[in-house]
């Protein structure tokens, strides 16, 4: 499974209806189950972004479609990140000459 931290911000719709951040965080989480992801984390932050989400996927192609699907509807904007554990990072830096 590969790892994904995404820095998110509300559109204008998006903070508009933001009384239902909590609802719209739920449909997430069920929409990136039925996408073969697992949503592990949801913090809502002060600052530059809204939110930070930490996503497992199996893959970069289902990461991405999850992503789409869940911009698509028009809240938040995202930039992700593809996160490394202390294992794979490990893995690289064996790699590093």
């Amino acid at each position: 499974m590969v790892n994904y931290v995404q820095l998110v911000s509300f559109t204008d719709q998006g903070i508009r209806n933001v009384k239902d951040t909590v609802k719209r965080a739920e449909a997430f989480k069920e929409m990136a189950k039925a996408q073969g992801c697992t949503v592990k984390e949801i913090f809502w932050t002060q600052g530059a972004y809204d939110l930070v989400t930490v996503v497992e996927a199996p893959d970069e192609t289902t990461a991405l479609a999850l992503n789409i699907s869940i911009c698509k509807a028009g809240n938040i904007r995202t930039q992700t990140l593809r996160a490394f554990s202390q294992a794979e990072i490990s893995k690289v830096l064996a790699k590093v000459s």
